[in-house]
């Protein structure tokens, strides 16, 4: 059975863009690289691609990762100029001897390799406006400390709840991350992870997304897992590497993200606006959601349809 999941309620984007070819028999790789492709051009989304919010200059970077297997990885990070990481992720996987590519190097291969070109720090009205609302309301030192989130994630949900919403069906502002996980019909599974960070960030901050292990990590014979929210968490306990080895010690995805949602509630000191959530699958098809705390969702595509659910906050169980 074909089965693509990926996080937050632009997962829908990424759905109706690969899984028709992924249900009629596609690879799995082709359909992370079409599903995260399809968010990245989306102007309506601010955490992904050419419609994410800049860093504290006003300059928009893009990171990405690809996985198939511990050894067929791609990753860039601090793109500018150019529309989908992802691709070009894919490209660092298949075409050189390397995992990841930065900066510079990065914009160069995907030059030379004929990636189309955007204009740099080219920024949406919405991306903007935000962006020039920050700049105006913080000081020099706050621009240097980075995005502080207009509410945190609890007040975010009961928010959306009240209002009849689903729970934070979209992340807070320039928070998050879409992550996607495939299972094709032949039962290879692959991953693929695209964003422009945190909002507001410090010029040059990379997150876990396109670091292997961190915010993606695929491995055939145990599983793959994927995340989003604060990078910084999910990097210090290199979250998707330790829900696949939990897995391969014979956990089912929910109590292996359960496991390292843990480890992050143990070994920090949670803030109100810190948000982890992590999807995950086993070789066999299996595969389960969850967060630190309400608000988390993701999208599921199947034999049974495409449908938008909330993710369970899984600490404090």
């Amino acid at each position: 059975m074909a089965t693509l999941l990926s996080t937050w309620s632009f997962g829908q984007v990424a759905a109706r863009a690969a899984y028709p070819a992924l249900a009629a028999g596609g690879s799995a790789l082709d359909a992370v690289v079409a599903g995260a492709s399809a968010v990245e051009l989306d102007p309506t989304v601010d955490s992904v691609g050419v419609g994410g919010l800049p860093d504290a200059s006003g300059r928009l970077s893009l990171d990405a990762s690809v996985m198939t297997d511990p050894d067929r990885a791609g990753s860039v990070c601090f793109v500018r100029g150019f529309a989908h990481p992802t691709k070009i992720a894919r490209d660092v996987m298949e075409r050189t001897i390397h995992v990841m590519l930065a900066g510079d190097g990065a914009e160069a291969f995907a030059r030379r390799l004929g990636h189309a070109e955007r204009e740099q720090d080219a920024l949406t009205d919405h991306a903007r406006r935000l962006y020039l609302q920050w700049r105006d309301t913080h000081s020099d030192a706050g621009a240097r400390e980075g995005y502080t989130p207009p509410m945190n994630v609890e007040e975010r949900y009961r928010r959306d709840s009240a209002s009849g919403g689903t729970g934070a069906g979209r992340p807070l502002p320039g928070h998050d991350t879409i992550s996607l996980l495939a299972r094709d019909r032949a039962g290879r599974l692959a991953g693929a992870c695209t964003t422009s960070g945190l909002a507001f960030k410090l010029p040059g901050r990379v997150g876990d997304s396109p670091i292997i292990g961190h915010g993606l990590y695929v491995d055939q014979r145990a599983g793959a897992a994927a995340g989003t929210g604060t990078g910084e968490l999910i990097m210090g306990v290199c979250g998707s590497f330790l829900i696949v080895e939990f897995m391969r010690q014979g956990l089912d995805p929910r109590s292996a993200i359960r496991r390292t949602l843990e480890r992050i509630a143990e070994r920090f000191a949670l803030h109100p606006d810190h948000q982890a959530g992590f999807i995950a699958m086993a070789p066999d098809g299996r595969w389960a959601s969850g967060a630190l705390r309400p608000g988390f969702t993701h999208c599921i595509s199947d034999e049974k349809g495409t449908r938008l659910e909330a993710g369970e906050a899984l600490i404090g169980e």
